[in-house]
């Protein structure tokens, strides 16, 4: 059961941040695994719950240790997240709901950072034949989260008919419905669950949609 992280939590992410070394890491690793992940793991698992019965979505959650073949000089991550998901082999090329914790605070919600360019091709012809029921999707999703929806864009949009489509044709990459928080009293407590919970249920839809268009 998730109870909420602590200050103590904070302080190792600050402590990893200023230093970020192995021996400083060895020396804190308790630290570690008992305020920052055990406690991550108890979140990824309330939050999973809606998601358990829909055929091949899966829970992933982050480790601190960096990938050595990506030759990082530092060997330590400064954050840890959550990512819910469908079993692909690149999760970047997919939507998810994301849940990460860092310094400076927490952010959850919707990303799809680097949609291939036969997903956004399926995704324009979708909103094309559909686009009464596509911007309806962002209405809804904007006014449950309270939250706009962005994207990296092209300079020069794809071309469409629809003037009410042309900021959605523009689209490449980064589509984003994340909310940002500083660290709180709000932050410590089991309540942190139940309102990441809440904006992943209001992005389900969201997920769906853009789902459709995994290669």
């Amino acid at each position: 059961m998730f109870t909420g992280f602590t200050p103590e939590t904070v302080d190792f992410l600050w402590g990893i941040r200023m230093n970020n070394n192995r021996d400083w890491f060895l020396a804190n690793k308790k630290h570690y695994i008992d305020t920052l992940y055990e406690p991550m793991k108890a979140l990824g698992q309330e939050l999973f719950v809606p998601f358990a019965d829909k055929p091949g979505n899966l829970l992933k959650v982050s480790r601190i240790y960096r990938d050595a073949r990506m030759h990082h000089p530092l060997p330590y991550k400064e954050s840890l997240w959550i990512c819910i998901r469908k079993d692909v082999q690149w999760w970047a090329e997919n939507p998810c709901l994301f849940f990460e914790i860092n310094p400076e605070g927490v952010d959850y919600g919707f990303f799809y950072w680097k949609p291939p360019v036969s997903s956004l091709e399926n995704f324009r012809r979708e909103i094309s034949t559909h686009p009464k029921k596509f911007l309806k999707l962002i209405r809804d999703a904007e006014a449950a989260t309270g939250i706009p929806i962005t994207a990296a864009c092209y300079k020069r949009p794809k071309p469409t008919d629809n003037e009410a489509l042309t900021p959605y044709f523009a689209w490449k990459g980064a589509i984003a419905c994340i909310r940002h928080e500083d660290f709180s009293e709000a932050t410590f407590g089991p309540e942190l669950a139940i309102r990441v919970r809440e904006m992943f249920e209001q992005l389900i839809p969201l997920y769906d949609f853009f789902d459709n268009f995994r290669v």
